[in-house]
C-alpha cells in the first residue's frame, strides 16, 4: 500500500515541477519581450508605423510588417499596462461596426468609391467590403501632417487606402458616424482613366467579363455577403440536428444520375491522338484503352455527392455532403452552371415524408438567419430586383409548405392549360412529362401561392437509385422536388432503393455496369435500412434569397458552355 502511495505522490509531484517549470518558462519569455521593447524605445503604434501593422479586429491576426507569419496578439505580446513604453494599439474598425463615437483613433482600410474636393476639405467614401454603404471620411486639410495632405492628390476611385482618426458623430443625415480623418495613405494607385469600374451603374452581362473586378460592385458584394451567411447557416442547421460532414469525392467512375453528361478526367495525351491506346470493346468496336490512363479505368468529374454519402449514412446514421459538383450539360439557360454546389443529407432509417421535414425546415431555418443577418443587402435588392423580396422570404418562413402528388399536378396544369394554350411554351402536359420551369412556377406562384412538394414522379423520368412505389406496382418511385415561387424546383429528393434485388434490376434495364457500383450494391447486401435523401442547388438558393433572376451572378466565376475565364 506504502508503495503505490509512494508512487503517486512521485506522479503528482513529477506533473507539479512540470507545471512550475511551464510558468517559469512563461515568465521569462514575458520579461524579454518587454526588455525589448523597452531597449528599442517602443513608441504608440500608428497604422502608418514601420515597426507593426495592427489589426485588432476578432477577425484578424497581427502582422509583423516583414514577415507574413503571425505573431503574438496585443493582448499577449504587451502584457504590461503600466509603463509608459507600451505602444498604444489603434484598433482596425470594419465599416459595417462603426456605428457609434469611438473614444479615440481607429483605423479604417479600403476601397476608394467616391471622392470630394473642396478648399479646406476633402470627403472619401470608402468600402471595406463589410456593408453596402461603407464609410464617410472627412478630410480637414488642417487636421493632417504634410505627408497625408499629399497622399490627398492621390485619391482616385478604386484606390486603396488607408485612413485613421476617431469615429465622430456625422454632420449629415446618411450615416451615424464618420471619421475625423488625421491620417492618410494611399496603398495602391487606381489609374481614374484605365479602371473599367467607372462611377454608374454598369449591366450585369458587362461585369461577368471583368469577374476579378465584380466584387467591388454593390450587387456582387451583396450576393458574396449573403451567399457567406447561407453557408454558414446550412452548417448550422445540420451540426445542431446531429448531421455529420462527409467530403466526397470530386473525382468518380459512377455517374450518380444516369444522365452521362460527366467531364471526363484523364491524363492520356490528347494533343496526340493517334498515340492514344486503343482496345477494343464487347461489340469489337475500338475504343480508347483507358486501363493506361491514371485511375486504370474511365474517370469523371462528379455530378453528386450522394452515393459517397449514403455510405456513410448507413454507419453514421445522418450525414450531409457541401460541396462543388460538374455536369456537361450544353446549356445557356439562367437557372445552370457546368460547376455548382450542392447540399446532400442522407438520413438512415428514414422514408420520403422524413425527407421532406427536414428540407422544410432547413430552408426555414437558413432563411431566417439571413433575413436577420442581412438585413442592409436583402433592402438593397428588394430596391433595385425584386420588390417583394422580402415579403416573399417572411413568408416561407411563416407558412407550412405545400404537397401534392406528381398525378395531381398534371391533373391541375391540364386543366389550367386549357384555358389558353397559346399562353404556354410547352402546352401538352400528361403523366410522363417532365415537368418544364413554366410548369413549377405556376404551380407554387398561381395554384399554391407557396413553396410547394410534389411527390409520386414517374419512373421513366427519375434516377435508377429511387425507391419504386408499391401501391401502382412501380410505376412511381417515391421521390419529391421542391418548387419555390421565382425558381421552380430548388430541391430534389427521394426514398433510395434499399432492396438489392429491384436495385440490381433497375441497373440492368439503364445498361449500368453493375461491377461500376459493386460497392453500392454492397450496401443492399450487409444490413440494408431504408434511407432518404435530397439535394439542394447552392447557387439557385443565392438567387432565390437574393431574388437575382441569373444563377451566374449566384457564383465568384461562373462555369458555363464557352466560358471558363479566370
Amino acid at each position: 500500500g506504502r508503495n503505490r502511495l509512494s508512487r503517486f505522490r512521485a506522479k503528482e509531484i513529477s506533473k507539479l515541477g512540470m507545471l512550475l517549470a511551464y510558468i517559469m518558462a512563461r515568465s521569462c519569455l514575458v520579461a524579454a519581450v518587454v526588455s525589448v521593447a523597452r531597449r528599442s524605445g517602443a513608441r504608440p503604434v500608428s497604422a502608418f508605423s514601420t515597426s507593426f501593422l495592427v489589426r485588432t479586429s476578432p477577425r484578424s491576426l497581427v502582422h509583423h510588417a516583414t514577415s507574413n507569419r503571425p505573431v503574438m496578439s496585443s493582448s499577449t505580446l504587451f502584457m504590461s499596462t503600466s509603463t509608459s513604453t507600451t505602444p498604444a494599439i489603434v484598433p482596425r474598425v470594419k465599416a459595417a461596426d462603426a456605428t457609434s463615437p469611438s473614444d479615440g483613433p481607429v483605423v479604417i482600410k479600403g476601397w476608394v468609391r467616391t471622392v470630394r474636393k473642396q478648399k479646406t476639405l476633402a470627403f472619401v467614401e470608402v468600402n471595406d467590403g463589410s456593408n453596402l454603404s461603407g464609410i464617410q471620411c472627412v478630410l480637414a486639410f488642417d487636421d493632417l501632417d504634410e505627408s497625408s495632405r499629399k497622399e490627398i492628390n492621390k485619391l482616385t476611385t478604386g484606390c486603396a487606402v488607408v485612413v485613421e482618426g476617431p469615429l465622430v458623430e456625422s454632420q449629415g443625415g446618411k450615416q451615424a458616424v464618420e471619421v475625423a480623418a488625421t491620417c492618410l495613405k494611399v496603398v495602391g494607385d487606381c489609374p481614374a482613366e484605365t479602371y473599367p469600374l467607372a462611377k454608374k451603374r454598369h449591366s450585369l452581362e458587362y461585369l461577368r467579363t471583368i469577374a476579378h473586378l465584380r466584387p467591388r460592385t454593390n450587387t456582387v458584394a451583396a450576393v458574396a455577403r449573403v451567399r457567406s451567411q447561407l453557408a454558414g447557416a446550412i452548417h448550422a442547421f445540420f451540426q445542431q440536428s446531429g448531421f455529420v460532414l462527409v467530403q466526397t469525392p470530386l473525382i468518380t467512375a459512377s455517374d450518380c444520375e444516369g444522365a452521362g453528361e460527366m467531364f471526363r478526367v484523364t491524363t492520356l495525351d490528347l494533343d496526340h491522338v493517334d498515340s492514344l491506346p486503343l482496345t477494343k470493346n464487347n461489340e469489337g468496336k475500338e475504343t480508347v484503352d483507358f486501363s493506361q490512363d491514371f485511375f486504370a479505368k474511365p474517370a469523371f468529374l462528379t455530378v453528386s455527392g450522394q452515393l459517397g454519402a449514403e455510405t456513410h449514412a448507413c454507419a453514421l446514421g445522418d450525414v450531409y455532403t457541401f460541396g462543388p459538383t460538374f455536369r456537361a450539360e450544353n446549356s445557356q439557360t439562367t437557372r445552370h452552371l457546368a460547376e455548382f454546389h450542392m447540399v446532400e443529407p442522407e438520413m438512415a432509417f428514414a422514408d420520403l415524408e422524413m425527407a421532406m421535414d427536414n428540407a422544410e425546415a432547413m430552408l426555414k431555418f437558413v432563411t431566417q438567419h439571413v433575413l436577420e443577418n442581412c438585413q442592409d443587402d436583402l433592402q438593397f435588392f428588394g430596391k433595385f430586383y425584386e420588390q417583394t423580396l422580402l415579403k416573399r422570404l417572411e413568408t416561407l418562413v411563416s407558412q407550412p409548405f405545400a404537397r401534392v402528388a406528381y398525378r395531381d399536378a398534371i391533373v391541375y396544369l391540364q386543366e389550367e392549360i386549357a384555358k389558353d394554350p397559346s399562353k404556354w411554351q410547352f402546352p401538352n402536359v400528361e403523366f410522363g412529362t417532365d415537368l418544364a420551369t413554366e410548369h413549377e412556377r405556376w404551380l407554387a406562384e398561381t395554384k399554391f401561392n407557396s413553396c410547394v412538394f410534389v411527390y409520386n414522379y414517374p419512373k421513366s423520368i427519375k434516377a435508377f437509385y429511387m425507391r419504386d412505389n408499391d401501391e401502382d406496382g412501380g410505376e412511381t418511385v417515391n421521390a419529391m422536388d421542391l418548387l419555390v415561387p421565382g425558381v421552380g424546383e430548388l430541391v430534389g429528393g427521394s426514398q433510395r432503393e434499399e432492396r438489392l434485388d429491384v436495385l440490381e434490376k433497375k441497373m440492368g434495364e439503364l445498361d449500368l455496369v453493375k461491377d461500376d457500383y459493386w460497392w453500392y450494391l454492397d450496401l443492399r447486401r450487409f444490413g440494408s435500412v431504408p434511407h432518404a435523401g435530397y439535394g439542394l442547388g447552392f447557387e439557385r438558393l443565392v438567387t432565390y434569397i437574393c431574388g437575382i433572376e441569373n444563377i451566374r451572378e449566384a457564383i465568384a466565376f461562373p462555369r458555363y458552355p464557352g466560358n471558363a475565364e479566370f
